[in-house]
């Protein structure tokens, strides 16, 4: 076990040092949710070998590491980073509590960081917003208006504002030509709250768009908070197939925007040595539309939609002031989303001439990830077979908590690897042990933690909990198994907000309001923001 340790002021001190640093929180993603420190990463130890890799690429960068009090999870996750090679591990005296009781910050929520961005854009930018109440009166007057919904489309499909399309935040400055049939059409961009509406707004405005544009004030939950019912299922989205008519106008406009951030073009050769370079972390990501990513993309590139990227950096980059290469087609949907991500203190890049750059020239990768060796596997007859048998096996569950509630194996125990240790505890080495979850990668390490306890015979269910269900093997439900307490990695902070519960939604939307206030001046250094490009407009309606 590693046996360097960090104190909270030395960790302060290296936030501010301009290095890049990598801070994991490695408890479950509930835990997590209820507070963590402002400029760090969720890798949960149920998951941390097979995460780690993908959000701190780079084995030579600093990283620490914390659970809630610098406890048992803690440990093994920094022993299990060494074992993948990171050279320069630390642990956090005292976890969590110890950075509490050195009297800085916790923040409760995830994507902190973007959401701040979002909040210190609308002081900084006077970003003018649209309550829900003004929106629907315009609709129910026939007045033209043009609702765009920048979340991904998965969201907007299961709920949106009435007369909304589809249009990722991403897509915004790529397709609003196409989208407006003049410039005095009101423009108004929601997501489910405040950060997306803000950022797509100011996405538009920042681009140059002549058009008033506005944020729905609260975005959905607002418009249920006023009353009014949303639309289950819509089916309008912007299209992908081919680049706008208006192509060159958008790529200038946006390439000018990414220009006052500071964001540089660099050539595929450019891109490779930063690639290359073992003393800076880089993150390839591709910023367009995933539909487009699946018909193909970069070797080496990850699919990171550039609303969500800047809507919730942290669940792709967990190296603080790393290198950040956007990737698209035509440049304009990469520089657009590198404005805001410059802002936020990364080094970030646009890859000049888009995908067919890196195509005309020598192609290229980036290592694969380590992953853990996997387990013997079993399939279900074999299961079945087994589990018949006058002495069965142990069969454990690894699937989230939520959804081993709604249906399990009937003989499987619930199993979550934090908790892993004290279940074993008292258990036969000898017998065998038997793992399911949702995929298998979960499984594979429960694997190899049951193998270092002593078990001497673990297999894991190919395909999982899946394979088990298409097999028609009978499930069972457990509404109240496992506790809310034991359900480490589900996140309870107002997680109703968008089923229903109007007090969780105005406690969210509370959360979102109050984040600037309780950075401290070391945390809102972190945020750069360029001057807006004009000011609000008088507003039309309200």
């Amino acid at each position: 076990m590693t046996g360097r340790h960090v104190s909270p002021e030395t960790l302060e001190r290296m936030l501010g040092d301009g290095g890049e640093i990598a801070v994991v929180d490695a408890r479950e993603h509930g835990e997590y949710g209820e507070g963590h420190l402002f400029f760090c990463v969720s890798v949960p130890w149920s998951r941390f070998e097979l995460d780690l890799p993908r959000r701190v690429p780079n084995r030579r960068v600093r990283l620490v590491i914390y659970d809630q009090a610098d406890g048992a999870v803690a440990g093994a996750a920094a022993e299990a980073a060494e074992a993948l090679g990171y050279t320069d591990v630390a642990r956090l005296d005292g976890g969590l509590e110890g950075w509490r009781a050195a009297g800085y910050g916790i923040f409760a929520g995830v994507n902190v960081p973007s959401k701040t961005l979002g909040e210190l854009v609308e002081a900084a930018y006077g970003t003018p917003s649209l309550t829900p109440e003004a929106l629907a009166e315009r609709q129910r007057r026939g007045e033209r208006v043009l609702v765009l919904d920048g979340r991904p489309w998965e969201e907007y499909h299961a709920w949106s504002i009435p007369g909304a399309m589809s249009c990722p935040n991403a897509e915004l400055p790529y397709r609003i030509g196409e989208l407006v049939p003049d410039d005095e059409t009101p423009v108004v961009v929601n997501c489910a709250g405040r950060t997306r509406s803000l950022i797509g707004c100011e996405m538009l405005r920042q681009l140059g768009v002549n058009n008033p544009v506005y944020a729905l004030r609260n975005g959905t939950m607002g418009w249920r908070l006023a009353g009014m019912e949303l639309d289950h299922g819509a089916e309008r989205r912007v299209a992908t197939d081919a680049p706008p008519p208006d192509l060159e106008t958008r790529r200038r406009q946006a390439q000018a925007m990414a220009e006052r951030a500071g964001v540089r073009r660099l050539s595929a050769a450019q891109v490779r040595d930063w690639l290359d370079d073992s003393g800076r972390t880089t993150y390839l990501l591709d910023v367009r539309d995933p539909r487009e990513y699946q018909r193909g993309h970069l070797e080496g590139a990850v699919s990171a939609p550039g609303g969500q990227l800047i809507q919730a950096t942290d669940q792709w980059v967990g190296v603080r002031r790393a290198r950040l290469v956007l990737v698209d087609d035509t440049e304009v949907r990469a520089a657009a989303c590198a404005f805001w991500l410059a802002q936020m203190d990364f080094e970030v890049a646009v890859l000049a001439g888009g995908e067919a750059a890196w195509w005309a020239t020598e192609s290229g990768s980036t290592p694969a990830p380590v992953a853990p060796s996997p387990a013997r596997r079993l399939d279900v007859p074999a299961l079945v077979a087994e589990l018949a048998a006058a002495e069965p096996p142990w069969l454990l569950d690894c699937q989230p908590g939520m959804d081993y509630r709604k249906a399990h194996a009937p003989q499987a125990e619930w199993v979550i690897r934090p908790r892993l240790p004290a279940l074993a505890a008292d258990r036969d080495r000898t017998r065998p042990v038997r793992l399911m979850g949702r995929g298998e990668g979960p499984a594979d390490l429960l694997a190899k933690d049951l193998s270092a306890l002593g078990f001497s015979d673990v297999a894991v269910l190919a395909g999982g909990v899946e394979a088990w269900q298409n097999a028609g093997q009978p499930v069972t439900a457990s509404p109240g198994t496992p506790s809310d307490g034991e359900c480490l990695d589900f996140l309870f902070f107002v997680h109703d907000r968008h089923h229903g519960n109007l007090e969780a939604a105005k406690r969210y939307l509370a959360w979102e309001h109050g984040l600037v206030a309780a950075l401290s001046p070391g945390e809102r250094a972190h945020f750069r923001l360029v001057p807006p490009r004009r000011r609000s407009p008088p507003l039309r309606f309200a």
